[in-house]
């Protein structure tokens, strides 16, 4: 299933250059363009985000330490490796589930989301699947891979947002019964 989806994503790529050079740009530059709206959020909240903003890049990190122990156990290689692929961007060999971009790209989007702004969280995660997508056509990817980085996020966002709120249930000043 995960092949075959990747075929009928691919199989588009080669056809029309200007298609081609936009998932290219999207596949490898759109990245920094997510990660430079999602300071966005921040400014407009001004001093108050510092706490959003740790929570953000605690997600990130717990994200890419679940990525790396996902690609160690995985046996999963990039598709140029096994199989004729239509690839259209540089790649190095090795692991390909998760998606280190797709990581990245929804954690962000994710964490965002539930920590600074949903409305900023939406565009992030819009702009996370054509990342994602465009993994796949440019021929670096399979779309398992870029669910696979999804999830990894969902995972990292939900355990910060989960230990937050432990965390600051623990450490919360009582009322003084005395007083």
């Amino acid at each position: 299933m995960n092949y075959h989806l990747f075929q009928m994503i691919n199989a588009g790529a080669g056809r029309v250059d200007a298609v081609d050079d936009a998932f290219e740009w999207a596949a490898v530059w759109l990245i920094y363009v997510l990660g430079a709206l999602a300071v966005v959020p921040v400014v407009r909240a001004g001093r108050p985000a510092a706490g959003a903003v740790a929570r953000v890049l605690a997600a990130l990190a717990l994200a890419f330490a679940l990525g790396r122990v996902t690609a160690a156990l995985s046996t999963e290689v990039r598709p140029f490796q096994t199989h004729h692929v239509h690839q259209l961007i540089p790649h190095a060999t090795g692991p390909s589930l998760p998606s280190d971009h797709a990581t990245a790209a929804f954690t962000l989007a994710l964490a965002v989301g539930v920590f600074l702004s949903r409305r900023w969280g939406a565009v992030l995660t819009i702009l996370a699947v054509v990342i994602g997508f465009a993994r796949v056509w440019t021929g670096v990817h399979y779309p398992g891979d870029i669910a696979a980085g999804a999830l990894v996020a969902a995972v990292a966002v939900v355990t910060v947002a989960v230990a937050t709120r432990r965390f600051a249930r623990r450490f919360r000043p009582h009322p003084d019964p005395t007083a």
